[in-house]
């Protein structure tokens, strides 16, 4: 009989035999390597400039200046400081958006624009009179914010907005200077018409004080995904455990279950049919805990449990349609596409308009950029349907169309080629290749 201080070395050594064996690492070495390489490359290709990467962000720019011109000009200054703005930003960075104010508070109430630069009505009147004793105030431009597209983007949009505004305010002080030189006016009144307009900074579309500056929808819809993406998979290896396909490990307790005999298409109607029945809790509960616990401002209640049950569900229906078709690196498959692909392509923290090509590409089909459109729209955009949560329900739509389609295609390829998952394996010997 082997006493209990032989057996302690004998395992190590066969341990250390095994691990010896050059296909035991193989495939988990490439497995690993893969990911680590592509996840870097895809998070940090993303992030790292968003100012140069920037194309066509969307600004409001709205002249509502009644003039009159300025002696010797035919314009008000308010059209001339628009054109100036348009003429100077790089081409291709900003898709600068000439609209009316009602126009204007349409498009920020509705996601799209990221911000605006409003003209005043007097602006060429107040600006005149900054050389005659009738001047009573300091022209002002308004840089209008829009927080409910997420803090980067409103910060970018209020950046380039700031900027332009600071400019107009330096090419009117160069005329503004001039005339007051010919007028022979002293260096302090030179000075002071050397920048003579104010910007101000205010929200043009309020969002909730519990709001996390924008990101609520990002983090929430990324719940969502996260649940989705979790709970399909501990659903699927439930499932294969219960059916007795593999082992049920909790800790040092290990059983097996007698195995079912059921088709693969029978496991898999199986496990999305149990998916959609947790998924009602799991969605009850992130609802539960993000704002009656936590205190999340959110509206639309109903709708949002809704919509939020149907895109997890269809996260939940893709993952189970992936392990079906994929097997074991299915969960691998199922990670990049619903989360290595789907964040830095969501829009929902970094601007698509401020990340490369290859992601605005994403977006197209990646479902967190259609899902955190419709939470955001729910959440901050009083759900209206143009906000995003239209293109949003027809995403949801195409996914759980195609999970079924390819999950039950692949399964039935499967069965009717007599691939069943019954298998007879010899044991191995202790040491030998695996």
């Amino acid at each position: 009989m082997t006493s209990a201080g032989s057996g302690q070395p004998q395992a190590l050594a066969r341990a250390f035999a095994v691990v010896r064996h050059g296909r035991l690492w193989l495939v988990p070495t490439v497995l690993c390597a893969l990911v680590a390489l592509f996840l870097t490359l895809l998070y940090m290709g993303g992030i790292l400039d968003p100012n140069g990467n920037l194309r066509r962000l969307p600004i409001a720019l709205v002249d509502t200046d009644q003039g009159p011109p300025l002696p010797g000009q035919q314009q008000a200054l308010g059209a001339q400081v628009s054109r100036a703005i348009v003429a100077s930003t790089p081409a291709g960075t900003v898709q600068w958006r000439r609209l009316s104010q009602a126009q204007m508070q349409d498009q920020l109430a509705s996601g799209k624009v990221y911000g605006a630069l409003v003209i005043p009505a007097d602006f060429t009147t107040s600006v005149a009179a900054l050389t005659t004793p009738r001047a009573s105030a300091r022209p002002s431009l308004t840089v209008l914010t829009n927080p409910g597209l997420g803090s980067l983007g409103s910060s970018l949009a209020s950046q380039i907005t700031q900027r332009a505004a600071h400019q107009a305010s330096l090419t009117i002080g160069r005329q503004l200077t001039t005339q007051a030189s010919r007028q022979g006016a002293d260096a302090t009144t030179r000075a002071l018409l050397g920048d003579p307009i104010d910007v101000t900074t205010r929200v043009g579309h309020r969002i909730g004080n519990h709001s996390g500056l924008g990101l609520t929808a990002f983090y929430f819809t990324l719940l969502l995904v996260l649940t989705g993406f979790v709970g399909g998979n501990v659903i699927n290896s439930g499932v294969d455990a219960g059916l007795g396909y593999t082992d049920n490990e909790i800790g040092p307790w290990h059983t097996r279950r007698p195995t079912v005999p059921i088709s693969r298409t029978q496991t898999l109607l199986l496990k999305m049919l149990i998916t959609a029945g947790i998924t009602v809790l799991t969605t009850s509960l992130l609802m539960v805990a993000a704002i009656a616990i936590l205190g999340m401002d959110a509206s639309h209640l109903p709708l949002l449990w809704i919509f939020s049950y149907c895109a997890s569900l269809a996260v939940g229906l893709g993952v189970q349609a992936i392990n079906a078709a994929f097997g074991g690196i299915g969960q691998v498959v199922s990670m990049f596409v619903f989360i290595a692909l789907a964040l830095p392509s969501s829009g929902a923290t970094i601007p698509l308009h401020a990340v490369p090509g290859f992601y605005r590409f994403l977006a197209l089909f990646e479902p967190m950029r259609q899902l955190s459109d419709g939470v955001r729209s729910i959440l901050y955009f009083d759900a209206r349907a143009d906000a995003g949560l239209n293109r949003g329900w027809s995403m949801i739509a195409i996914g759980v169309a195609l999970a079924l389609l390819f999950g039950f295609a692949m399964s039935l390829y499967y069965d009717r080629k007599g691939l069943d998952r019954l298998t007879t394996r010899s044991s191995a010997e202790p040491g030998a290749a695996p």
